[in-house]
């Protein structure tokens, strides 16, 4: 190894001086402190070789210099652990997470009913606990869902691919491909140029601008079959275009200002929009092919709308003037609203080429979804055709695609309730429940109308454990009907009932209908407004419906 050569000239820091010179100060440059440690260290250091004819001994030094570097050690480590505090937990909210799991695992123990097996049963633990677990929120949906699958699968009460096997399911698809379709239309400034018309016809007032919304998408209802595509590929974008027109923005405040008010308007009726008409919502065909299997009589276009009629127009004048009242938006009239959105329009210009390309897809999609049922062309295909065309011609991008964390969320979490809920019924728990009821209703001695009032509270609200409108249909509708026919109730207006309770019963959730994941996924309004004025709003419709509707359909002869 070699060595450092020292020569008489080296020196360790220090200048050497001559005989007849006065020993210097030992100074130290001012150099910037990391702690207060360092401070008194410099300046110990500084007082202690002040005085010019006390010159310290090399080993005095030495041994003084080590002792205040390990008080400066000392201190600067005793304030790095001050200033940086170990890093706060970014895992799942414990306490939620426990009420969820608790839920789950008490259930488990419970002996299941006679009739139910015990793979109906832990898959019914399951879900519950992941349904606590979404209201509860320890961890975003997805991720809640995720885990409920997990649980399924661990326990062998679901094989990996029944777990996984909505994920196959077009409708969490078309609801995912509708936020693309809000990434294009907002993004290429159709979706503002839209809102700003809409505004200047109708936004001197917030209540003005709700209804103008109503019933455009009402008036589109019997043409597009599919709520998840008129909510998810028309209305969500343009109420979106809307609230951000208006200043109403998530994250920063100002979700109250308008658009926490309307996504919820919009949503809840949608359900009602749905319900008036037998092409107003996918799975209403079904509704109509049960009725005809269990009494023989069919469920007609015409029927059904006109017994839809007067309850739906109540309901659609209601409930965004009721939810106005309970959940107002901040912002209410805005009478030089009008004005400026003109302006804005005038400023924005001709329609550049990517909002044309926008346009034309959304025309071409609209057609097909209206149509499709004639050419052979299903919601989802009609979708994933026009975002191949968004993508080809660059007005969306997949890098865009890739980043609406909110679609494949929604997506992850919607698909796995689908499945949960969908083998709750192929385990035979759904027709045990069913058979229970009706059972119970019907030993108890009531008269038809009490009886009949009384099995529809069960369907409606047994929603709860439902992710989708179809599965709940073809699981409970049959047995529904043929027990409220057998108490007397007329198996026509039974049936036409129970066809429209299981349009409004979406409203309940966040994933009981295919606009609930859509307009929730938003992000306007919390889990616990949603699920609060789900039930206030169902309240109100149920009473619309077969209050006013009632005398309506006395009067038709229905009844």
């Amino acid at each position: 190894m070699a060595s450092l050569p020292l020569s008489s000239s080296s020196h360790l820091g220090f200048r050497p001086f001559s005989r007849g010179q006065s020993p210097p100060t030992i100074s130290f440059l001012r150099s910037r402190s990391t702690s207060n440690g360092g401070k008194q260290f410099q300046q110990s250091l500084l007082t202690t070789t002040t005085n010019p004819l006390r010159v310290p001994s090399p080993i005095s030094l030495t041994n003084r210099v080590a002792r205040k570097l390990t008080t400066v050690v000392r201190a600067s480590s005793s304030t790095a652990v001050t200033s940086n505090p170990s890093p706060p937990w970014q895992g799942a909210a414990l306490k939620p997470l426990a009420a969820a799991i608790a839920t789950g695992v008490i259930l488990w123990f419970v002996p299941q009913p006679a009739g139910v097996s015990r793979n109906a049963w832990q898959l019914l633990a399951i879900f519950l606990a992941t349904i606590v677990g979404i209201i509860t929120q320890p961890l975003p949906l997805g991720a809640v869902a995720l885990l409920g699958l997990g649980a399924s699968v661990l326990t062998k009460t679901l094989t990996f691919a029944a777990a996984f096997s909505a994920f196959g399911d077009p409708i969490p698809w078309l609801i995912a491909l509708a936020f693309f379709f809000a990434r294009g239309f907002i993004k290429t400034g159709l979706g503002n140029r839209i809102a700003y018309q809409f505004v200047s016809l109708f936004g001197s007032s917030s209540l003005g601008l709700g209804y103008s919304l109503v019933f455009s998408e009402a008036l589109l209802a019997p043409a597009i079959p599919s709520v998840s595509a008129r909510a998810g590929g028309i209305f969500l974008p343009l109420v979106k275009s809307l609230c951000v027109a208006c200043g109403s923005n998530v994250g920063d405040g100002t979700e109250n200002r308008l658009g926490s008010w309307l996504m919820l308007t919009c949503f809840q009726t949608s359900c009602i929009s749905s319900a008036m008409f037998l092409t107003g919502m996918a799975a209403n065909p079904l509704s109509a092919n049960l009725t005809f299997n269990t009494i023989k009589q069919t469920l007609g276009w015409t029927e059904w709308a006109k017994a839809a009629f007067v309850p739906g127009l109540v309901s659609l004048i209601v409930v965004p003037l009721l939810l106005y009242v309970i959940y107002p938006p901040t912002v209410k009239s805005s009478p030089d609203a009008p004005k400026l959105a003109r302006e804005k329009l005038e400023n924005m210009g001709p329609m550049s080429r990517n909002e044309i390309i926008m346009a034309g897809t959304l025309l071409l999609t609209v057609g097909l979804w209206i149509f499709g049922g004639v050419l052979n062309v299903d919601a989802v295909t009609a979708a994933i055709l026009g975002l191949s065309v968004l993508l080809v011609t660059g007005v969306v991008t997949w890098k865009e695609c890739l980043a609406e964390s909110v679609a494949w969320d929604t997506l992850t979490w919607f698909a796995a309730l689908i499945a949960m809920a969908g083998y709750l019924n192929k385990y035979g728990l759904i027709s045990w429940f069913s058979q229970t009821v009706v059972k119970f209703v019907g030993g108890l001695g009531l008269s038809w109308q009490l009886s009949f009032s009384i099995l529809l509270l069960l369907y409606f609200y047994s929603h709860y454990f439902f992710a989708s409108g179809a599965a709940h249909i073809g699981a409970m509708f049959t047995a529904f009907l043929s027990v409220a026919s057998a108490l007397g109730t007329p198996p026509y207006f039974g049936a036409m009932v129970l066809a429209f309770l299981s349009n409004l019963m979406g409203g309940l959730t966040h994933y009981g209908i295919g606009s609930a994941p859509i307009f929730y996924g938003a992000n306007y309004v919390s889990l616990a407004k949603w699920w609060g004025y789900g039930f206030l709003i169902s309240i109100v419709n149920i009473v619309i419906w077969l209050g006013i509707g009632g005398v309506w359909w006395k009067a038709i002869g229905l009844w």
